[in-house]
């Protein structure tokens, strides 16, 4: 498993923060958004909302996430993947 975090700049009302748990071929596990407001939303593989849910294709790799400028990706470990994604599902800000 690799566990990554980005963080998006941009003036959308869109996530601003965005955890992503993936498997070796780069397709999300589960995943965690959070939004300017401290909002946040998590789908897994059973669970998903209008605005948040498991990509489509393979994620690609933080190097390439962050050639975009609007993009700041990083890996992260396990245990920070787990504690965005226990905050998320209790309704607590995971970015806090």
């Amino acid at each position: 498993m690799r566990y990554i975090r980005v963080v998006w700049e941009h003036d959308f009302d869109e996530p601003v923060l965005i955890f992503s748990e993936l498997d070796e071929e780069g397709w999300e596990i589960r995943k965690v958004q959070v939004y300017r407001n401290g909002h946040s939303e998590w789908a897994d593989a059973t669970y998903e909302t209008d605005s948040v849910g498991l990509s489509e294709i393979p994620v690609p790799g933080v190097e390439e996430i962050s050639s975009d400028p609007e993009f700041q990706a990083e890996l992260i470990d396990a245990d920070d993947f787990e504690r965005a994604w226990l905050a998320a599902q209790a309704g607590r800000d995971p970015g806090a």
